[in-house]
């Protein structure tokens, strides 16, 4: 017998029902995996008398023994991510074993949410309507090949050397032209090694 691989897209600008939808098809699937996006919605799923908002990890996990994958076509937000996960350990559904992320996958970095909201102020009234959650800027990173993989979290002196080369063109944007504070690499470095470890053990 083929496999098949069934796709859900939104064709709207979000809110289309993708979560509820992929819920209802995840039961008959042996992977449910989601390509790209980030955390800047959430995907609402009702199992009994639970509801849940998803924003990173797809909704089947809720579905047992179902693989649940985030692609490298996703950016994630690494704190997002670590208390979803944490809600839903809290509920006694199970990760482990379950639950994969692409070591390809992009991190969202803090520069890339002052950067979103920074730029959004600067359009005034042609405001895009962002959620100033940092997803189009870390896009923008991994097309310049500046940005930060889920693999590089384990890697202090590569991190480090990625954090400074991006955060070169981000201060200069941030003193000189979004009139922001500049960031320092060596306030961000401890903390994104500790995601690092926190998130290894889905690499």
């Amino acid at each position: 017998m083929r496999k098949k691989n069934i796709i859900v897209v939104g064709l709207q600008w979000g809110d289309e029902g993708k979560g509820k939808i992929v819920d209802l098809l995840a039961k008959d699937a042996d992977i449910v995996a989601r390509y790209q996006g980030g955390n800047n919605a959430g995907h609402t799923v009702v199992s009994g008398d639970l509801s849940l908002v998803f924003r990173l990890v797809p909704s089947g996990i809720l579905n047992e023994e179902k693989i649940c994958i985030l692609g490298n076509g996703v950016v994630i937000d690494p704190v997002v991510l670590l208390q979803e996960l944490e809600d839903l350990k809290s509920i006694g559904i199970n990760i482990k074993d379950r639950f994969f992320i692409s070591y390809k996958s992009h991190i969202i970095m803090p520069y890339h949410k002052r950067l979103d909201i920074a730029r959004e102020r600067l359009r005034g009234a042609g405001m895009i309507g962002t959620t100033g959650r940092g997803i189009g800027p870390t896009y923008e990173d991994k097309v310049a090949r500046l940005g930060i993989r889920a693999i590089d979290l384990l890697n202090r002196d590569l991190l480090y050397e990625k954090i400074v080369l991006s955060l070169k063109e981000k201060n200069y944007l941030f003193k000189n032209v979004l009139g922001e504070d500049i960031f320092n690499p060596d306030d961000l470095i401890e903390e994104y090694l500790i995601y690092g470890e926190k998130i290894r053990e889905f690499l």
